[in-house]
Protein backbone atom coordinates (compact mmCIF):
# COMPACT_ATOMS: atom_id res chain seq x y z
CA UNK A 1 0.00 0.00 0.00
CA UNK A 2 2.08 3.24 -1.14
CA UNK A 3 0.32 6.77 -0.41
CA UNK A 4 1.38 9.91 -1.62
CA UNK A 5 2.21 12.01 0.99
CA UNK A 6 3.43 14.99 -0.81
CA UNK A 7 0.27 15.18 -2.79
CA UNK A 8 -1.97 15.67 0.24
CA UNK A 9 -3.29 18.45 2.28
CA UNK A 10 -2.71 19.65 5.49
CA UNK A 11 -5.82 18.35 6.55
CA UNK A 12 -5.30 15.37 5.19
CA UNK A 13 -2.54 13.84 6.56
CA UNK A 14 -3.94 15.48 9.83
CA UNK A 15 -6.89 13.25 9.35
CA UNK A 16 -4.40 10.30 8.62
CA UNK A 17 -2.29 11.09 11.73
CA UNK A 18 -4.94 10.57 14.05
CA UNK A 19 -6.43 7.18 11.92
CA UNK A 20 -2.50 5.80 12.21
CA UNK A 21 -2.59 6.47 15.86
CA UNK A 22 -6.18 4.76 16.50
CA UNK A 23 -4.85 2.07 14.42
CA UNK A 24 -1.78 1.72 16.56
CA UNK A 25 -4.09 1.62 20.08
CA UNK A 26 -6.36 -0.58 18.63
CA UNK A 27 -3.71 -3.05 17.90
CA UNK A 28 -2.05 -2.71 20.73
CA UNK A 29 -5.22 -3.52 22.54
CA UNK A 30 -5.84 -6.84 20.76
CA UNK A 31 -2.28 -7.63 21.33
CA UNK A 32 -2.92 -7.29 25.22
CA UNK A 33 -6.29 -8.95 24.82
CA UNK A 34 -4.38 -11.85 23.33
CA UNK A 35 -1.83 -12.30 25.80
CA UNK A 36 -4.22 -12.05 28.72
CA UNK A 37 -6.38 -14.75 27.13
CA UNK A 38 -3.14 -16.72 26.41
CA UNK A 39 -1.87 -16.32 29.92
CA UNK A 40 -5.44 -16.87 31.47
CA UNK A 41 -5.45 -20.05 29.68
CA UNK A 42 -2.13 -21.24 30.49
CA UNK A 43 -3.16 -20.59 34.40
CA UNK A 44 -5.89 -22.42 34.10
CA UNK A 45 -4.60 -25.42 32.90
CA UNK A 46 -1.95 -25.31 35.72
CA UNK A 47 -4.92 -24.93 38.12
CA UNK A 48 -4.89 -21.56 38.90
CA UNK A 49 -6.64 -18.18 38.11
CA UNK A 50 -4.21 -15.18 36.95
CA UNK A 51 -5.36 -12.85 39.22
CA UNK A 52 -4.41 -15.81 42.04
CA UNK A 53 -1.08 -15.88 40.38
CA UNK A 54 -0.34 -11.85 39.99
CA UNK A 55 -1.35 -11.17 43.39
CA UNK A 56 -4.53 -9.13 41.90
CA UNK A 57 -7.84 -11.11 43.78
CA UNK A 58 -9.70 -9.58 45.76
CA UNK A 59 -9.00 -11.36 48.67
CA UNK A 60 -11.92 -13.40 51.06
CA UNK A 61 -13.71 -10.96 53.51
CA UNK A 62 -13.95 -13.22 56.64
CA UNK A 63 -17.15 -12.40 58.70
CA UNK A 64 -16.76 -11.14 62.51
CA UNK A 65 -15.52 -14.04 64.90
CA UNK A 66 -18.41 -14.89 67.49
CA UNK A 67 -17.53 -14.93 70.80
CA UNK A 68 -17.09 -18.69 72.11
CA UNK A 69 -15.27 -17.81 75.61
CA UNK A 70 -16.18 -15.39 78.18
CA UNK A 71 -14.20 -14.18 80.78
CA UNK A 72 -15.72 -14.84 84.49
CA UNK A 73 -14.24 -12.23 85.88
CA UNK A 74 -15.69 -9.34 83.66
CA UNK A 75 -18.60 -10.75 81.11
CA UNK A 76 -18.11 -7.80 78.70
CA UNK A 77 -14.31 -9.50 77.70
CA UNK A 78 -14.95 -12.56 75.19
CA UNK A 79 -12.79 -14.20 73.01
CA UNK A 80 -13.76 -16.55 69.97
CA UNK A 81 -11.07 -19.21 70.15
CA UNK A 82 -9.29 -17.10 66.79
CA UNK A 83 -5.47 -15.92 67.24
CA UNK A 84 -3.51 -15.21 70.70
CA UNK A 85 -4.82 -16.27 73.75
CA UNK A 86 -6.23 -13.13 75.98
CA UNK A 87 -4.09 -12.52 79.42
CA UNK A 88 -7.68 -13.64 81.16
CA UNK A 89 -7.82 -16.76 79.56
CA UNK A 90 -4.23 -18.09 79.93
CA UNK A 91 -4.21 -17.17 83.69
CA UNK A 92 -7.57 -18.70 84.15
CA UNK A 93 -6.13 -21.72 82.70
CA UNK A 94 -3.12 -21.46 84.49
CA UNK A 95 -5.23 -21.04 87.90
CA UNK A 96 -6.64 -25.00 86.81
CA UNK A 97 -9.78 -23.72 84.97
CA UNK A 98 -10.73 -25.27 81.87
CA UNK A 99 -12.00 -24.15 78.64
CA UNK A 100 -15.58 -25.70 79.00
CA UNK A 101 -15.82 -23.84 82.36
CA UNK A 102 -15.54 -20.43 79.85
CA UNK A 103 -17.50 -21.31 76.96
CA UNK A 104 -20.37 -19.54 76.15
Amino acid sequence: MSVDLNSMSLKELKDLQAQVAKAIASFEDRKKKAALAELEEKAREMGFSLAELTGTAVPRKRSPATAKYVNPANAAETWSGRGRKPRWFAEALAKGRKPEDMAL
